[in-house]
């Protein structure tokens, strides 16, 4: 009964839970900077100049996107039965495209979607006014977050020195080292997925401003955020950014992008995650996709995102208690006592497994 009522408890508190976990994780991923700055100054004031850059960041990204988003938004919804045409001349001077095209129709569909889709821009306008008042809504939440984060990082360390002398003498430094580790790789993964995400942004945004695509910045933008995502983030804003190479000069921009994009995927894979990444989190491959699995599955894309340095976290984890296993049985060897799990002394005598027999 009393375990059905804290099941019960739990999912009463989901959401608060969520947000305390949530504070804890940012707390932990903003602590190497607040430390770092904290050298040089009153921990107060590095606090605040962390999460100062932490509110402009998302600030000066939505600068940076809506502005050409709207503009070039409106240009692109205008000039798309333009591009249908090319794409249809496109189609009819290949022979095979011809014939698909005369069995499915898909130039017709084409070009009936794009001269309809200019007299959609109001209702679009009005789809992105709806979903601007569910971010207002949301912005409780995050500011209940970032709240609970501040407090965890000015107290957390005094908080986890008191628990810590709770503990026996011989597994506090043990505990310390578990958590100082866990921050560390928690906070590593962190930084080295904002740096790739980084690189990431602005060879998009090269690339595509060379090319002339439309919508350069905030595509940009996107191939950041999207490369947060383990394994499938950056392909995904690969394929997305393709689709729109294809309105501006096909088969030209969509050709050189796929080329690029390639080309920039083993780059990363293979030299900047690596470099970025190996004083950090040292996780195997395998490790990361079944957690990657599993995380999206049970939170989407944010489990997706966690799950790497909750995989690291457990993995120190199993690497401390391994180690304090395998201690405890060279005390117990060294004192002659029998190793926990290990056989009796009785037992190694060959007394101890048979039936006793009393004496006559």
């Amino acid at each position: 009964m009393l375990s059905v009522l804290a099941l019960y408890l739990v999912y009463l508190l989901r959401k608060p839970m969520g947000w305390v976990f949530t504070g804890t994780f940012i707390a932990i991923a903003l602590s190497g900077p607040v430390n770092r700055l904290g050298r040089h100054m009153r921990r107060g004031f590095a606090i605040a100049i962390v999460y100062l850059g932490l509110i402009l960041v998302p600030i000066g990204l939505a600068a940076l996107v809506l502005p050409p988003l709207v503009t070039q938004g409106t240009n692109l919804a205008g000039n798309l039965p333009a591009y249908a045409n090319d794409v249809q001349d496109f189609v009819n001077k290949n022979e095979r495209l011809r014939k698909l095209d005369d069995k499915y129709d898909i130039t017709g569909e084409l070009q009936k979607q794009a001269s309809s889709l200019p007299a959609k821009v109001g209702d679009a306008a009005k789809v992105l006014g709806d979903i601007g008042l569910g971010l207002v809504n949301s912005v409780f939440a995050l500011i209940n977050i970032l709240i609970l984060s501040i407090f965890i990082l000015a107290g957390g360390r005094g908080w986890v020195e008191a628990a810590l002398r709770l503990r026996p003498e011989a597994e506090r430094e043990r505990m310390r080292r578990i958590l100082d580790d866990t921050a560390s790789a928690v906070g590593g993964y962190v930084q080295g997925a904002l740096t790739v995400a980084l690189i990431a942004g602005i060879q998009a945004f090269v690339v595509l401003e060379l090319l002339g695509v439309p919508f350069a910045a905030p595509l940009a933008v996107f191939a950041g955020l999207a490369s947060l995502i383990p394994l499938v983030g950056a392909t995904v804003a690969a394929v997305l950014i393709g689709v729109v190479t294809l309105f501006n000069d096909f088969p030209t921009d969509t050709i050189i992008w796929a080329i690029w994009a390639i080309i920039y995927q083993q780059i990363e894979n293979n030299v900047i995650q690596p470099q970025i990444q190996r004083r950090t989190v040292q996780v195997q491959p395998i490790v990361v996709l079944v957690a990657v699995l599993f995380g999206s599955t049970l939170l989407g894309i944010l489990g997706a995102i966690v799950a790497i340095p909750l995989a690291a976290c457990i993995q120190i984890l199993v690497r401390e208690w391994w180690a304090w296993r395998s201690e405890v049985r060279m005390a117990a060897i060294a004192s002659g006592e029998p190793p926990p799990g290990g056989p009796r002394p009785e037992d190694e005598n060959g007394g101890g497994g048979g039936i006793v027999v009393p004496a006559s």
